[in-house]
């Protein structure tokens, strides 16, 4: 039975999937909020938010956790020193999806934003 394993069809394989995801989530990270298709935005959510959870304890176990799933340095210490704190008294929601009324101009997809909330 398969029941509960669908997974967003966002890329042709599950390793291009991995690494969408895992760039998605460094964008959202350094830069706070980006503009991509809605789909990728409820995919990459909670990615991100499972990521943010486990920055707010900053230990050893956690910095490797965070790595393992980024495979970025600065984005990984950027998490860990900038975004984290800031959701310390906040217990989950810590991204917000925007969708957007205009569409992608070459195929019609229907665009959004995933920002982390202030």
């Amino acid at each position: 039975m398969r029941h509960g394993k669908r997974k967003y069809s966002i890329g042709s394989s599950p390793s291009h999937r991995k690494s969408l995801l895992r760039n998605l989530a460094v964008e959202v990270i350094e830069h706070g909020k980006i503009k991509t298709t809605h789909t990728k935005c409820q995919a990459v959510q909670p990615f991100v938010e499972k990521l943010i959870t486990a920055a707010k304890v900053d230990s050893v176990a956690n910095r490797r956790f965070v790595f393992r799933k980024l495979n970025n340095k600065s984005a990984t210490n950027h998490l860990f020193d900038a975004v984290a704190p800031r959701f310390k008294e906040r217990n989950g929601g810590y991204t917000r999806i925007l969708k957007l009324a205009d569409t992608r101009v070459g195929d019609g997809s229907k665009m959004s934003y995933i920002a982390l909330v202030d």
